[in-house]
């Protein structure tokens, strides 16, 4: 059973384990009817051909309060594409899938381009940038719901828990973060939000000093959790990076837009996991490296922009303040996962450790050295002010590549 611990920050909603999953879900068969409810699943089509993504296209089956589904599709050719829609075909509900990589939306995409508001580099927060397009064209949504297609762990009452803040009319929150315990094999796993992520928000607190921002990051007790779910109108105003960043720009966001008493975080699972990807060493662009890189230039951006000086002195004191509490961390992790029966491996974590500094170094060059760079993809906003059409030339693609499909 969770404990009762509120810190003070957002709101955090426990589960206690004293309704059922059918009690919430009859709740929010009954809410979705003033606030209807959209899910969107960014996936890979290499997700199509494990394990995980069948297993929650099942559960999602029984989810009658949901309303409409919004698959972003990337790299997918045709044949793919037309393997997908079969796929997803046995979802009762209403479902429209994002062809990215299809002509149509590709268009689209070099439109925007032209107007310099298209997304500079693919990822899924490029894909999910896409969606909240489509979800805004459709204007149909009262609240719009995220969660990844990896999750090996993944049960109906995730979701039910996940959007049950937002959708009742009787709570006053926007926004609603899930968190859990990432367990897998006996280990700990959440290697970036555990070895990076805490230790660098304790260091930033002590080398700048109490900020509100920094004290609002370590209230979410999973700031990388990729499930989130929030009311629609949050949508249209909400600029977000491109890059692995998506979930702290997301946070980043609504600390801008809305008052802490409007966002909570919510208890959604005993136990979660999904594809781990390899820390990559060796390569900086990819995995949980280049993941560490974007992840702290997300911070520092934001830091900035409410008015702290970033300087290679602040940046060398940062990396030798984080580098001690994260080992700290180490110590402490594997004291925690010991007593419970869990393991983790040192060696392994301290090497994390080690590429993390160095990445957070990187990263801080990366941001002192190009001051001018535009981080986050632009609002939908400002995207229709420029191109008043561009919700209609979405839907008109993803519609139009549907019909060709089921000639």
């Amino acid at each position: 059973m969770a404990d009762f611990h509120q810190n003070g920050v957002v709101a955090t909603l426990h589960n206690f384990r004293e309704r059922s999953t059918a009690e919430i879900e009859k709740d929010l068969e009954l809410f979705s009817k003033v606030r209807p409810i959209t899910l969107i699943l960014p996936s890979l089509y290499s997700e199509l051909e494990a394990p995980a993504l069948e297993k929650i296209v099942d559960e999602l089956s029984g989810a009658n309060y949901i309303s409409s589904i919004v698959i972003g599709l990337d790299q997918a050719t045709r044949e793919q594409y037309l393997h997908a829609r079969e796929y997803f075909s046995r979802l009762p509900q209403e479902h429209h899938i994002l062809w990215n990589d299809g002509a149509r939306l590709r268009a689209v995409d070099e439109r925007l381009a032209e107007a310099n508001l298209a997304p500079d580099q693919p990822g899924k927060g490029r894909n999910v940038w896409y969606c909240i397009g489509f979800v805004l064209g459709q204007r149909n949504a009262g609240v719009v719901a995220l969660h990844d297609c990896d999750i090996v762990t993944y049960k109906r009452d995730m979701l039910a828990r996940l959007v049950y803040p937002v959708t009742n009319p009787g709570f006053p929150y926007v926004f609603s973060k899930g968190y859990y315990p990432r367990i897998a094999d006996g280990s700990l796993n959440g290697r970036v939000t555990r070895l990076l992520v805490t230790p660098l928000l304790l260091s930033l607190e002590r080398v700048l000093g109490h900020h509100p921002y920094i004290d609002y990051l370590k209230a979410f007790r999973y700031p990388l959790a990729g499930e989130f779910a929030m009311r629609s109108h949050i949508l249209a105003d909400i600029r977000i990076p491109s890059d692995w960043g998506l979930e702290i720009g997301v946070l980043s966001e609504l600390w801008r837009n809305y008052s802490n008493t409007a966002i909570c975080q919510v208890d959604i699972a005993d136990r979660y996991d999904h594809k781990h990807q390899p820390l990559s060493p060796e390569d900086a662009a990819k995995g949980l490296s280049r993941m560490s890189i974007d992840i702290c230039k997300a911070v520092l951006r934001k830091l900035a922009t409410d008015g702290v000086v970033f300087s290679h002195e602040t940046l060398r004191t940062l990396k030798a303040t984080y580098y001690r509490t994260a080992l700290d961390l180490v110590e402490i992790y594997h004291n925690d996962a010991k007593m419970n029966g869990f393991s983790t491996d040192r060696h392994k974590e301290e090497q994390g450790v080690e590429l993390f500094a160095a990445n957070l170094v990187e990263a801080g060059n990366i941001f002192l050295e190009y001051p001018n760079a535009t981080p986050f993809m632009p609002s939908w906003n400002r995207v229709q002010s420029a191109l008043p059409g561009i919700f209609e030339e979405i839907q008109a693609a993803v519609r139009r590549d549907a019909e060709d499909a089921g000639k």
